[in-house]
C-alpha cells in the first residue's frame, strides 16, 4: 500500500483513502458544478465552506463530526456561535468565522425576502417576518412590527433581548417608538427557543399591559406572535 493513504494518530486508516485520492467527480466542490447542490447533503455542503481538513480528518469528515453533534440538524445547527464551532477539533478560529458569516448571510436572505410580502394579512406573514428575524436564536428577543392603516409594515425594531428564559420589555419605549413613526398599529412578537407556542403568563400580562396603553392612544395592538422553530402548524391565526 502507499504510505500515503495511510494515517498514524494510533488509527486504523487502511480502508481509507484520502479526498486527494478521490474520483474528481466524487469530491463535493466538483459534484456541485457537474451536478448541482441538490446533489450534495448537508455535509458534503458544509465539507465546501470548511475547504481543507486536518491530520487524521478530512473536510468531509469535519463536516459530518460537526452536523452530528446538533443530531444534523441544520436549525439547531444554525445557533453554534463562533466560539461553539471553534470548540469543535478541525474547525478553528477561521473556518468558524467562514461559517459563521454563513449563518449571518442565511438570515439576512430570508429577511430581504419577506419584505416583498410585508402587508399583514395573516398570521402566516407575521410568523414569517419574525421567523426570519429570530427563527434560530438560542436566547430571547422582542421585536415590534409597526404598521399603517393598510396593515403594511413600516418598520421592525428589536425592543430587547434577554437569555433562554425571558427578556425585558418597557412599554414606553415601544410606544415612543409608535407615536414617532406615526404607526396605527403594533404586532408584537418574541421567540421561545424552547420551541413552546404558548403564552405565558408573563407573556399575557405584558401583552395585556401594552394593550391598555394602545387603547388610550388609539394603536391596535394585534398582540404577540409566539415564534417557535419548526412549529409553524401551530401558529394560527388567533395569535394576532
Amino acid at each position: 500500500m502507499n504510505p500515503e493513504l495511510a494515517r498514524e494518530d494510533g488509527k486504523n486508516y487502511e480502508n481509507r483513502i484520502p479526498m486527494r485520492y478521490w474520483a474528481e467527480d466524487d469530491l463535493p466542490s466538483q459534484k456541485l458544478l457537474l451536478k448541482g447542490n441538490g446533489s450534495l447533503s448537508d455535509a458534503e455542503l458544509l465539507s465546501i465552506i470548511i475547504g481543507t481538513g486536518v491530520s487524521g480528518e478530512n473536510s468531509l469528515d469535519i463536516a459530518m463530526k460537526t452536523l452530528s453533534i446538533c443530531g444534523n440538524n441544520l436549525c439547531e445547527f444554525w445557533k453554534f456561535s463562533v466560539s461553539d464551532l471553534q470548540k469543535i477539533k478541525g474547525i478553528g478560529e477561521k473556518r468558524a468565522v467562514k461559517i459563521a458569516a454563513m449563518f449571518a448571510l442565511a438570515r439576512r436572505r430570508n429577511e430581504s425576502e419577506v419584505i416583498f410580502k410585508n402587508k399583514i394579512s395573516k398570521s402566516q406573514d407575521a410568523f414569517e417576518i419574525f421567523h426570519s428575524l429570530m427563527g434560530d436564536l438560542p436566547y430571547e428577543e422582542f421585536w415590534l412590527l409597526l404598521l399603517n392603516r393598510a396593515n403594511r409594515v413600516i418598520k421592525k425594531v428589536k425592543i430587547s433581548e434577554g437569555g433562554i428564559s425571558g427578556t425585558v420589555v418597557d412599554p414606553k419605549k415601544i410606544f415612543q417608538i409608535c407615536l414617532e413613526q406615526h404607526a396605527t398599529s403594533i404586532l408584537l412578537g418574541h421567540n421561545h427557543p424552547s420551541g413552546a407556542v404558548t403564552p405565558s403568563e408573563a407573556d399575557n400580562k405584558i401583552t395585556k399591559k401594552i394593550k391598555d396603553c394602545g387603547l388610550l392612544l388609539d394603536v391596535a395592538v394585534l398582540d404577540q406572535n409566539i415564534e417557535a422553530i419548526l412549529i409553524i402548524r401551530h401558529i394560527s391565526p388567533k395569535c394576532l
